[in-house]
């Protein structure tokens, strides 16, 4: 079977195997992978409880397939290729045997540490080259990432470290982004100070050199444990099923859950995916601008890339900075042929101008990606005729923390494009819609709940130290089935479009923040006695935060209580989180129950009021009025 489709032609067949023979089908594709040891069983599953496990009993080392596989066939061609915040910096360039050095030497020098199989680590680190070398490093020996973005706060943080009960935290000094440079190891020392019993040592990257408060009990600097030691460490001999990081995701309710992946799944459908959407070739330079703490960075800067002997870009800055044609100087700068990007960065610089794009030469450039929401059409254009020049296929990808990797996407100048559709399901992935009453809605040209109804290898398989949580997250809905928790539209060719969340999960600028945080967070100020937060369109971001505030007595001078109240949401979750908008309002609409009634603020917080449904079995139908009179835009 070739591991990579070439034509339209060949996906159609792919996918009717996947369908009707899973087990051979994926099979086959893992058998492209180095195991020590062969499975007993490609898959067993049932998601009521739920319980799924790929290739069962089968050995394996992801790094070992990342690096040591290549190492004789490609060890002097660059794996990854670091572009600094500052345009003046020196890039870097790591071959795979420098990758492999590095990982080796890191990997040792963890051990020196006391890290052990199956210890959780975790990352709170600007984008460095370090960031995918530590990560591999706990791959090698067995231990398990967890990396936490570093724009949250140190609340979060801590929440994070001692929900998995981490054993390390990996810092950097500070973290250069744009013209700032923030105090990384200071958010690292607010979050133990908070009570993090777990953490034995704290390992730090002096990457911009300022000073920072040290323990010596506490703290060590990355450079003294990593240099010095053998650049060889054998790869832990994992199972299929063994733990391969946490990552955690915003939920509706407050607490964060760690949605857990495992080394054989992940390895065969990260690969799978890269290859297959971007139709990825020898010799490309492939640039996902998305930042490894979250699951992009994970599946396509690191894994999916490096498993399959690619070029990997990593870009430390923002697209901004120092002005709107960044992105387009590194495009050409390093000739990068495979761009992979979020609508919220394409309005942004759309919105910039035409004209930052137009003085760069981006003819290398052969396929355009977009993730982390649908991506509107208007955007759409603009990419395809500014930045792809009308030659390059946009693969709208859909995907999620808890996929693993991409399961709805155009695969790159096989399938036919429609603008706003995410398009066709990859070989493996198995989409249904669902209908109010939990029955599936047959034919084309229907729209319901986005659900799965087989497994696909990268599925999570947990959320880490609650199961139970896992189990009515995704499965209890519509039982037997994976349920995204996105509403999707069908058309008349099966073309997939997704129509956006149906629960309490707000996508800024691609990131899920759960509207449970971020009211938790703003019912932390002194004045305020309740909160509700809802998304509403934005031009930029896609989804904007509109809070409606009731205060406990009125409030004089609101710049300055808006002011607190998002220092507060920035201080307690992180800056990504902070409201949009805040009115402060009399009451929220409720039902006798006593639920907030979010479809009537949504409708106020988009401007639309002309038809807010039945108001009259409201415990407080009056407060609507006063809603909408104080509503701001």
């Amino acid at each position: 079977m070739n591991f990579q489709l070439k034509t339209f032609e060949e996906y159609k067949a792919a996918y009717r195997r996947s369908v009707e023979d899973p087990e051979g089908f994926w099979g086959e594709v893992a058998e492209h992978f180095h195991w020590y040891r062969p499975w007993k069983s490609v898959l067993e599953w049932e998601f009521d409880t739920p319980d799924v496990k790929w290739f069962n009993g089968g050995k394996t080392n992801i790094t070992y397939n990342c690096l040591d596989r290549h190492l004789d066939t490609r060890g002097d061609q660059v794996a990854i290729l670091w572009e600094p915040n500052n345009p003046q910096g020196e890039a870097i360039r790591l071959t795979y045997r420098q990758l492999y050095h590095e990982v080796c030497r890191t990997a040792n020098a963890l051990k020196s540490l006391g890290v052990g199989k199956g210890d959780r680590i975790c990352f709170y680190m600007p984008m460095v080259p370090e960031l995918t070398i530590g990560l591999l490093a706990c791959a090698r020996i067995g231990a398990v990432h967890s990396v936490v973005f570093a724009g949250f706060s140190a609340q979060s943080l801590a929440d994070r470290i001692n929900d998995s009960a981490c054993k390390l935290v990996i810092c950097s000094d500070y973290n250069a982004r744009g013209a700032k440079n923030i105090p990384v190891k200071q958010v690292v020392d607010d979050a133990l100070a908070m009570g993090c019993p777990s953490i034995e040592k704290v390992m730090v990257l002096r990457h911009t050199g300022e000073k920072v408060n040290w323990d010596n009990n506490l703290d060590v600097w990355w450079h003294d444990v990593v240099s010095g030691q053998p650049a060889a460490c054998p790869p832990a001999e994992m199972d299929a099923e063994d733990l391969l990081f946490i990552l955690y995701t915003s939920g509706s309710t407050g607490k964060p859950k760690g949605v857990v992946h495992t080394v054989g799944g992940y390895m065969v459908f990260a690969a799978y995916t890269f290859l297959n959407v971007f139709q990825y070739q020898e010799g490309d330079v492939f640039w996902c601008n998305a930042d490894v703490g979250w699951i992009t960075g994970h599946s396509y800067i690191v894994y999916g890339p490096l498993l399959s002997g690619a070029t990997s870009l990593m870009f430390e800055g923002v697209p901004t900075y120092p002005d709107a044609g960044r992105f387009w100087e590194v495009c050409e700068k390093h000739r990068v042929n495979i761009f992979y990007t979020a609508p919220t960065a394409i309005r942004a610089l759309m919105a910039m101008g035409d004209e930052w794009a137009e003085g760069h030469d981006l003819s290398s450039l052969r396929v355009l990606g977009s993730v982390g929401e649908p991506i509107n059409a208007e955007a759409w254009h603009w990419y395809h005729e500014k930045i792809g020049r009308k030659n390059c296929p946009i693969v709208d990808t859909w995907w999620q923390t808890e996929t693993g990797g991409i399961l709805i996407s155009p695969l790159a100048g096989l399938t036919p494009l429609k603008p706003n559709y995410a398009s066709l399901p990859l070989p493996g992935v198995q989409p249904c819609l669902i209908d109010a009453n939990g029955q599936e809605i047959e034919g084309d040209g229907v729209e319901g709940m986005l659900c799965m109804k087989f497994p696909w290898p990268g599925i999570l398989r947990s959320t880490y130290g609650d199961h139970e949580r896992c189990r009515q997250t995704y499965f209890e809905t519509f039982p037997g089935k994976y349920f995204t928790g996105d509403g999707a539209r069908r058309d008349e060719d099966g073309y997939y479009r997704i129509i956006g969340r149906a629960d309490d999960v707000i996508k800024v600028s691609g990131h899920r923040i759960g509207t449970a945080e971020v009211e938790n967070a703003i019912n932390e100020h002194d004045l305020v006695v309740e909160s509700a937060v809802v998304a509403f369109p934005h031009n930029i971001k896609g989804q904007g935060i509109y809070a409606y505030i009731i205060t406990d007595k009125p409030v004089t001078d609101f710049p300055k209580f808006e002011r607190e109240v998002l220092a507060t949401v920035a201080r307690i979750i992180g800056p990504i989180a902070k409201p949009d908008v805040i009115q402060v309002v009399p009451g929220l609409p409720k039902t006798r129950s006593g639920k907030i009634m979010r479809r009537i603020l949504r409708k106020v917080a988009e401007g639309d009021t002309s038809n807010l449904g039945d108001t009259s079995t409201l415990l407080n139908p009056e407060v609507v009025a006063e809603i909408i009179a104080g509503a701001r835009r």
